[in-house]
């Protein structure tokens, strides 16, 4: 049996955020894999989990054995020599792939750094299983909606002018300082870049740290707003994404440390972005792929009924206030190719992972792919195609997974145009 390249079973998750049954792409998938698997129609697929990582790790299709038990024999030649040197595994992938169909917003959540996961997994390992840092990335399958990164500090402060519930939470001196002390056009990393990010860090505690009274008294404020006057806010879908996430948890900080602190991005399918380790995020609709280092670990802030830790939230975020346009991915072309069909490459400025995404939109036939420095993972999304490994070729349909070792050259045929792949590797190349 070879085992430089092969299917694998991806397990599935059900958590109450995901797309109702068969409008998931992930029961699709997990389906379409795995003919057994009978979808049930009131039950949400939220992810699907492709990797080594021990709560839900990856299988070989042929005859059920585990990724992580695969590579632990011939890790050297499985994984690439650089990616045992460089992570210090012998049995694991420093990177988790994902598929996510997301039907309710997920909560508002950040994610530490190494050194964080370390301290917080020491300290409380029931909500921190993982003691590793956590970047990730998501790029759309079909279009999608989120939110990442705090806003413009000129927005925020308009919006602390426009919208009084706002104020209500900060207060009147926060908000004050707020508004007079930030700094515009300031440099990265200097003196008052510093204290813009000190200020911000102010305005996002109080927020995170509002009574539960307050908080929910100036939501139903904010929603009424949102109804009777929306010309109010400085963005015009304000509105209506505040009167809809509010259907989802009525009267919750998420509307206040979410919708008016956060940037709202949109991507269409092919577009992605990068959240780097303490940058708050939340994703609120769509299809997507998201790769990440191999952690579990989440610090929640909102929209979420589960565990908020607001003190390690506010101390740990970074406080960055870039545009909304500046979180967006600027993926280039893959020049380690050959053939037809376009590949182009999400690289992250992280060493775990990188994600190729092909399309074959005009034309049917076949592309070749160099070997990589180190191992990978492939998912088929639409349409039907081909993988060839020295002369193996296996069937590539809608959730298809696949292993492939390091140092193994590729040929990935189309049979249709809709075919599409996305392959993560470790970003060693």
């Amino acid at each position: 049996m070879n085992d430089s390249f092969f299917r694998l079973d991806a397990g599935y998750q059900q958590y109450d955020w995901g797309k109702i049954g068969s409008s998931s792409a992930v029961a699709q998938f997990a389906s379409h894999s795995d003919p057994s698997l009978k979808i049930q129609e009131d039950k949400p697929y939220a992810e699907l989990w492709m990797g080594t990582h021990p709560k839900v790790p990856s299988v070989r299709h042929d005859d059920k054995k585990s990724l992580q038990d695969i590579i632990a024999s011939d890790p050297e030649r499985l994984l690439g020599r650089a990616v045992c040197q460089k992570f210090q595994t012998t049995s694991s992938l420093p990177f988790l792939f994902k598929i996510l169909s997301i039907n309710k917003v997920l909560s508002i959540q950040a994610h530490p750094d190494k050194s964080l996961g370390k301290v917080l997994r020491s300290q409380d390992p029931k909500n921190y299983p993982d003691d590793n840092h956590k970047p990730e990335m998501a790029i759309a399958v079909t279009d999608f909606e989120g939110l990442c990164g705090f806003k413009p500090l000129e927005e925020i402060a308009d919006e602390l002018n426009r919208i009084s519930e706002l104020r209500n939470i900060v207060g009147e001196d926060v908000a004050n300082e707020f508004t007079c002390k930030i700094h515009s056009n300031a440099t990265r990393g200097s003196s008052e870049d510093e204290e813009n990010r000190k200020l911000l860090q102010t305005v996002f505690g109080k927020v995170m740290n509002a009574s539960d009274e307050v908080v929910s008294q100036s939501a139903r404020k904010l929603v009424k707003r949102a109804h009777e006057r929306p010309n109010d806010f400085n963005n015009s879908a304000l509105p209506e994404l505040i009167i809809r996430l509010n259907e989802q948890f009525p009267d919750d900080v998420g509307l206040f440390c979410g919708c008016l602190l956060l940037n709202h991005c949109k991507l269409q399918a092919g577009e992605g972005m990068f959240l780097r380790a303490k940058d708050p995020h939340a994703y609120i609709s769509g299809d997507i792929v998201e790769c990440m280092a191999a952690s579990d670990n989440v610090v929640r802030a909102g929209f979420t009924p589960k565990f908020k830790d607001v003190n390690n939230l506010v101390s740990m975020l970074t406080y960055s206030y870039d545009p909304v346009e500046e979180q967006k991915m600027k993926p280039k072309v893959w020049e380690k190719c050959s053939g037809a069909g376009v590949t182009i490459n999400f690289n992250p400025p992280i060493e775990e992972f990188a994600v190729m995404y092909t399309t074959f939109k005009d034309t049917v036939g076949t592309s070749h792919f160099e070997g990589l420095d180190g191992a990978s993972i492939l998912i088929t999304t639409k349409g039907n195609g081909e993988i060839t490994v020295g002369g193996t070729a296996l069937k590539a349909e809608p959730g298809y997974v696949f292993f492939i070792a390091a140092n193994t050259p590729v040929d990935l045929k189309a049979l249709d145009t809709d075919f599409t792949t996305f392959r993560a590797f470790v970003g060693c190349n």
